[in-house]
């Protein structure tokens, strides 16, 4: 029987929101993050990972990835065994230009198989006016879309890529999120964000929940995290925890992850 969660999900390709921890807990993690930044201030590598793999550096993310209301709308969505194959901030300055374009996530990950939900937590408050996520319903039910790489300097996509076709503003839904909820939304979903016209940081984590039978199209296997269940198909290397805060047997890890996914996306 498909729940409220699983109906909204299928017919939308996304539901939101939803609340995983307190907005007092999210501060925490907030937090947590920026003294990481003050650690590593002026290590431009360094930071640069933070960002990327702030689960692998901070055990505060770790457990938010496996934070139960989260896991279980993803296992709604996915089934029993979930592997989380990135949990990356985007992070917008306070009156920021940044955007991000319309664009669909399954387009670049080199996956084999659309079994793949990301859940956008909001570390800091994501209201339309400081760049929220926005969403087209129903545009999941599209196969992948051509893209095109426009190096736009505001957007925050590597190559600035977007949908080549024109989508209708006027349908988006804008996800606004209070700090410590979450939205989950389809691989093939058309979303996007606008700039941030706040006096405050964006800060938000976007999990990337997979089926433990997804594997690499290049037969590759980065490394991942397993949250629930306990079906390993060999397909990636699971990592357990890590085992403290910006340990650099944890840095070395993330930069050899990193150099492999810089390979894999297209």
């Amino acid at each position: 029987m498909q729940t409220k969660i699983g109906k909204i999900y299928s017919e939308n390709g996304f539901f939101c929101p939803l609340e995983a921890i307190t907005e007092a807990e999210a501060k925490e993690l907030r937090k947590d993050y920026e003294a990481a930044e003050e650690d590593l201030q002026g290590d431009l590598d360094r930071l640069a990972l933070l960002k990327a793999y702030p689960n692998r550096l901070l055990p505060s993310f770790d457990t938010l990835t496996r934070n139960k209301t989260l896991v279980d709308a993803a296992k709604e969505i996915l089934g029993e065994n979930i592997l989380v194959w990135s949990a990356a901030l985007f992070i917008k300055e306070a009156q920021s230009s940044q955007i991000v374009s319309w664009h669909q996530d399954l387009t670049y990950w080199r996956l084999n198989d659309i079994k793949e939900v990301t859940s956008w937590f909001a570390v800091s408050s994501a209201q339309k006016e400081a760049g929220c996520m926005k969403f087209i319903p129903g545009s999941h039910k599209n196969r992948i879309i051509p893209h095109i790489d426009t190096f736009d300097k505001n957007n925050m996509l590597s190559r600035g890529q977007e949908i080549s076709v024109e989508v209708d503003e006027e349908q988006a839904v804008y996800a606004e999120l209070n700090a410590g909820q979450a939205s989950f939304h389809h691989g093939l979903l058309f979303h996007g964000s606008g700039p941030n016209t706040t006096k405050d940081r964006r800060i938000g984590s976007a999990i990337r929940y997979i089926s433990a039978s997804m594997k690499q199209e290049t037969g590759d296997r980065p490394m991942v995290t397993q949250v629930s269940g306990n079906n390993d198909f060999g397909n990636f290397k699971i990592l357990p925890p890590p085992k403290g805060r910006l340990l650099e047997e944890e840095f070395e890890l993330c930069r050899l992850d990193n150099e492999l996914k810089k390979k894999l996306l297209l």
